[in-house]
């Protein structure tokens, strides 16, 4: 009962992944309609429920377009765990402010970047030409598109790919 299920707007936007109990609830209270079975059917002892993977809601959310969140999570995924400055692959990755904090920097998208202890080390409280050191890719806040968001999921629910890669 706790298998994601992708819920839909009702033009077919992703809007949210909710467990397969919220989405058998929105169902039955005539919110969502299921759009996709592939997993069977949940048994109770008067009747039976599909079992679904991918409802749409009844009626159009208005919501404000999404962002992502600032995390540290978020920002090694959007350098996709690469030290900006040197360009090698690490675990021990760490965040590097591009204007450091003392100077002004702010905790911005625009102004953090990942960075291997290494280099971190090396640039210290400086600026990136201070240092003598060049960046691989301007920061920037990533997009909050569909993919971004729930790409992740599509690797456990390929059915899910047609909804998701379309917007």
């Amino acid at each position: 009962m706790n298998q994601p299920v992708l819920v839909l707007n009702a033009n077919y936007e992703p809007l949210n992944v909710c467990t397969t109990r919220r989405a058998v609830g929105l169902m039955m209270t005539g919110k969502a309609e299921l759009l996709l079975n592939g997993r069977g059917v949940i048994r109770t002892a008067s009747s039976s429920f599909p079992r679904p993977s991918i409802v749409r809601l009844s009626y159009m959310v208005h919501r404000p377009r999404p962002r992502v969140k600032l995390t540290k999570r978020e920002i090694f995924r959007r350098d996709n765990y690469t030290c900006q400055y040197c360009g090698k692959r690490t675990s021990q990755l760490t965040i590097d402010h591009v204007i450091p904090r003392h100077r002004g920097g702010e905790h911005t998208w625009e102004n953090l970047v990942t960075a291997c202890p290494a280099c971190n080390r090396r640039k210290g409280g400086r600026t990136p030409e201070e240092a003598g050191m060049h960046l691989r890719r301007k920061p920037f806040e990533p997009t909050a598109s569909a993919e971004y968001l729930f790409g992740r999921l599509l690797e456990t629910h390929r059915e899910w790919e047609d909804y998701i890669k379309g917007w």
